[in-house]
């Protein structure tokens, strides 16, 4: 028990690297919302390693605490506040690691994962508000040099240690996960896979009869299609002067913890821009769906997209997006827009879609 005191930092070290770890863990876990193809994968593993190392700081943080807290005489107008720190940290890294070794788990109507992230969150103004109270800069003697060192070398190697038994688990249980810890989940169903919306996006069913996909903005010739000019008719002649039907088989990894695979049919981007005339300002390409929600994409990437209407064959339902939803390959599933409605090229990102995703819907 003494050789494990001694690898304990100075009390004020230890606060402050939970600190560092509490904020990199949050900016981490938000930087991965957007992070869909494997290149990225790195930035998973420095999440969870980064989750182990901070349950070993708070682990000595709770003991040297423990007595202010089962001591009612000595709380403090900050106790409360800790305590509930205490619990929302726990509560977030417990819900991370049991979501990596079990299937795909809902909570009321929320994924597990959901949750993690929520109360992960949670954690963030707590946290300040326990700073208040609590904030004591460490001093020069908190960092001993060679002592330091080994402290923190031997509790990152036990990070690494309890995620490479978490990663072994999770493979001896057989659990079918990328590597962003989604599950599999309805692919090659047609329509049958989750239906979730971004935040509050759920508007009522698109009347297709009145329904139009508008190509705009920078481009020479502005097009505006009704649905059956976008709808493939089987074959890929791009009939009645639209353009070409498109096949995609592309990966829907969706934020909440779930991936599905699927056949995708509908019209290719590239074509449609190809039909406009893009000028050649225009670097960018921003697809907008009939609530405001909205995202882009570099013009590029784009024209490789496709603007869907068939799943596996089935015509998309409205909640995965009829008439026309964007399919994305590489892109988080937040980033396919449902329902889409218009198409611009653009000059310059539209940095309002970061504003747009979190408030569509909620009129």
């Amino acid at each position: 028990m003494a050789d494990l005191r001694r690898l304990e930092p100075p009390p004020r070290l230890v606060d402050w690297s939970i600190l560092a770890l509490v904020a990199f863990e949050v900016g981490s876990g938000l930087v991965s919302l957007t992070v869909g193809t494997p290149d990225g994968a790195w930035l998973f593993t420095l999440h969870a390693l980064a989750g182990f190392t901070l349950v070993g700081l708070l682990g000595w943080k709770f003991r040297r605490v423990r007595h202010r807290v089962t001591d009612r005489r000595l709380w403090d107008g900050g106790t409360p506040v800790s305590i509930l720190l205490g619990t929302l940290a726990v509560a977030a890294l417990a819900t991370g690691v049991y979501w990596t070794l079990s299937g795909p788990v809902w909570v009321l109507a929320w994924p597990l994962l959901t949750v993690h992230m929520a109360l992960g969150l949670l954690v963030v103004p707590v946290l300040l508000w326990h700073l208040r109270h609590r904030f004591r800069l460490p001093v020069r003697e908190d960092v001993e040099g060679r002592r330091t060192a080994i402290q923190y070398s031997a509790l990152l190697a036990g990070g690494a240690l309890a995620w490479r038994v978490q990663e072994s688990a999770g493979d001896a249980l057989g659990l079918d996960r990328r590597f962003t810890g989604s599950k599999e989940e309805g692919s090659d169903a047609g329509n049958d896979f989750p239906v979730t919306s971004w935040v509050a996006d759920d508007p009522d069913p698109v009347d297709t009869g009145e329904w139009t996909l508008r190509v705009g903005g920078a481009v020479d010739r502005p097009l505006e299609l009704d649905y059956a000019a976008v709808t493939p008719s089987g074959d890929v002649s791009g009939g009645d002067g639209g353009p070409a039907a498109s096949d995609r088989r592309a990966l829907l990894d969706c934020t909440s913890g779930w991936y599905s695979e699927h056949d995708w049919r509908g019209v290719r981007v590239g074509d449609l821009l190809d039909e406009s005339g893009p000028a050649d300002r225009g670097r960018w390409v921003r697809f907008e769906s009939v609530t405001g929600y909205r995202w882009s994409l570099p013009i590029e990437e784009a024209r490789d997209a496709l603007l869907a209407t068939h799943v596996d064959g089935d015509r998309l339902s409205h909640g995965h997006g009829a008439p026309l939803r964007l399919v994305a390959p590489g892109r988080r599933g937040f980033q396919w827009v449902k329902w889409v409605t218009r198409v611009d090229v653009t000059r310059r990102r539209d940095l309002g879609e970061w504003v747009a995703i979190f408030v569509s819907g909620f009129d």
